[in-house]
């Protein structure tokens, strides 16, 4: 259909020369979260080393605009025999145009095609674009008994950061 927001952009592999702009990406989609928080704890940016890590491990996908410049990305590891998504952002620009989903939907589809048993992530409970929207994609709560080391020290991390505890959830997609 003409005017389909999702036929302005492609989902592919970031490249490392996009690393800086992947930053800018993820300071300026803080300023919607802040906004939905309530305000809050200071913007800050995932290391590059954890992108870097990302980008070798082909994990690192960004959403491209009709100039092939990224506007979104998510970082993903593989952790056990899941996907951890480290970090998903939309430039404010790129809002609610289906960008986060598409990103979701290729990580999805590459640990469906690596075989692993699921998708895990960490995420702000109450924010409507984040726990909310990824039980939309099929993602339930882990109930902190289930939590596996690797996802308790990311909540653990999430909140020596400024993140409230109160907020912080581990989430899953299982594959059967």
């Amino acid at each position: 259909m003409a005017g389909d927001p999702a036929d302005s952009f492609i989902i592919r592999l970031a490249r490392l020369e996009e690393l800086p702009r992947l930053t800018e990406i993820e300071l300026d989609a803080f300023a919607t979260l802040a906004d939905a928080r309530g305000g809050g704890r200071e913007a800050h940016a995932l290391p590059e080393s954890l992108l870097r890590q990302s980008l070798d491990d082909d994990l690192l996908f960004v959403a491209a605009d009709k100039e092939n410049q990224p506007v979104a990305f998510l970082a993903g590891t593989q952790s056990d025999e899941t996907l951890y998504i480290q970090e998903v952002d939309v430039a404010r620009a790129w809002q609610r145009k289906g960008v986060g989903r598409r990103l979701m939907a290729t990580a999805i589809e590459t640990a469906r095609a690596s075989r692993l048993r699921g998708v895990t992530l960490t995420t702000d409970r109450l924010v409507p674009f984040n726990a909310p929207f990824y039980a939309r994609l099929g993602f339930s709560e882990i109930v902190d008994s289930d939590l596996v080391p690797e996802l308790r020290k990311a909540l653990h991390n999430e909140v020596s950061v400024g993140m409230g505890a109160d907020r912080r959830v581990a989430m899953i997609l299982r594959f059967n």
